[in-house]
Order: structure tokens, then sequence, then C-alpha cells
């Protein structure tokens, strides 16, 4: 969740309260995800499959009413396309995300679209990001660009949206998004695509559009998370990560912005070429 809101009613103590809890998980978690992309390999695959179950489980618990087969059975199936995509055998995997989708759609209940939903959401953040990291060569400065670009697009859109406020973004699904949220986010992508271009890591203006593309989607991924919680009356997703809600909370501009990003690469290189796809111009 991107956080870009305005200033409410809480007490100035409670929002210091709360950014320190933030920073503070934020300062753990970041050095070790980027310790795991680095190695890459199981290592990555392990921690993807284990973020995907993950926000699969969160969907679920928003959604409610779900048959406990339906869930175990979604579970199985990301855990089988991971090893898949770990093992190369892409084909595999994407057999079995859709056996997977008309298994859960066949035994769920009334909510079968949104149960299938969950399962295709989790699973097109799986395959993006072990497929965006695979290519030896660009994979790690890849993913690590979105990475830090979805991570600008948030702090920026933090301290924009609390310090300056103004008109609303989109009141009807998150109320205290601002567009100053949203500026802020993308002048933070923008910063990060200059910085890996003065590093020598692609071009610039390729860089910097494709830096505000994957900022603006990334913040459309944040409104659809919104979007769904708002449709069943649910605040976060869970309470797993101080701070910052659920899984669901905290990727759900990640997972629009690496599901973006590898499409790109996969257009541009293949899918055995998706990283360099989406740096090379």
């Amino acid at each position: 969740m991107s956080g870009n809101e305005a200033p409410t009613t809480a007490s100035a103590k409670q929002d210091s309260r709360n950014l320190l809890l933030r920073v503070l998980t934020a300062a753990v978690m970041a050095p070790l995800a980027v310790a795991i992309v680095w190695a890459g390999g199981w290592l990555w695959a392990v921690l993807v499959v284990a973020a995907a179950i993950a926000m699969y489980v969160e969907w679920l618990l928003i959604v409610g009413d779900t048959p406990r087969f339906v869930a175990v059975f979604g579970v199985g199936v990301l855990l089988a396309v991971g090893i898949c995509l770990a093992l190369g055998q892409h084909a595999a995997g994407l057999a079995l995300v859709i056996v997977g989708l008309l298994g859960v759609a066949w035994f769920s209940r009334q909510l079968w679209r949104w149960i299938a939903g969950g399962l295709l959401y989790a699973a097109v953040a799986l395959i993006a990001s072990i497929l965006l990291r695979h290519d030896a060569a660009w994979g790690f400065t890849a993913l690590m660009f979105v990475l830090l670009v979805v991570w600008a697009t948030d702090i920026g859109g933090y301290f924009a949206g609390r310090g300056i406020g103004g008109p609303k973004l989109w009141v009807r699904v998150s109320p205290k998004k601002t567009w100053a949220g949203a500026v802020g986010g993308l002048l933070g992508s923008l910063i990060v695509a200059a910085g890996f271009a003065m590093s020598g890591l692609g071009k610039t203006i390729a860089l910097l559009l494709l830096g505000v593309a994957l900022s603006v989607v990334s913040q459309f991924g944040d409104l659809f998370e919104s979007a769904v919680k708002r449709r069943f009356g649910v605040k976060d997703s869970s309470n797993i990560i101080p701070g910052h809600g659920g899984v669901l909370d905290r990727l759900d501009g990640f997972v629009a912005a690496i599901a973006f990003a590898a499409l790109i690469g996969t257009i541009r290189g293949g899918v055995d070429g998706v990283a360099r796809g989406l740096m090379v111009w």
C-alpha cells in the first residue's frame, strides 16, 4: 500500500508512532529482500512462493466463504508452479495455473470469480517475479529497478500525501489518497531511473519513461487492492507486517509493477530474456 494519504484527525503522536513502526519494519525487510534478490535461484523462488501463498490466503480471508479444500488446493497449485518455474519448466508452470484456476472455480461457491481471481493474482506475481530474475546477466538489475521504483513511489507518495495533502485522487476507492501523493510517487520513480541511467545501467530516456510507467502501474495496483478490500468492507488484508498491514497491503503496487515489467520484457526479449528485454533498449 503506497500510503499517499492526507493527514486525518488522528493525533500527531499516533502518526509518529505509525511512521516509526513502518520505518523500522522496512529497515529490517528491505536489506533482507535485496540480499535474497542478489542470491536469486532457489532462495528467491522460495521467497516468491511464500509471498504468493500469503497473498492468496489473505485474499481468501478478505473474500470469505471459501471452502477449505479450495484454499488448500490453491496453495498446492502455487507451490507446484513455483517449483516448475525454478526448474525452468515454464510450460508446465503455465499449465498448472490453468488447471488450478479451473479447479478453484469448479469447487468454489457463489464467489468463485473472486476466489479464482485471487489465485490468478498470486500466480501472476509469482511467475513474473521468477521470470524477471531468471536472466543471469540482467536479472538482478531488472528486479532491483522494479523494486526501487515501487519503493520510491511508496515513499514519495507517503510523504507528499501527508505533507501537502490537497485534492483527493479517487475518493470512492481510497478516500485519503491525494494527487500530491501520486505526483510525489512519480518524482521518486524519476530519481531512481535517473540514478540507474547515471550508473550506466540503461539509456536515460528509456529508463525515465519506464520508471514513470512502472510508478503509475504501481499506484493503480495499490488502488486495485483498495477497491477489493472496500468491496468486502475490509481495512487491512491482515496485520502480519507491523506498520504495513498484510502481505497484500505491502505488495499490491509491486504485483502490478512486476507483472507489467515482465510483460514488456517478455514481448521484447522472450521468456528466456525477460530482464534483458526490459532493461536493454
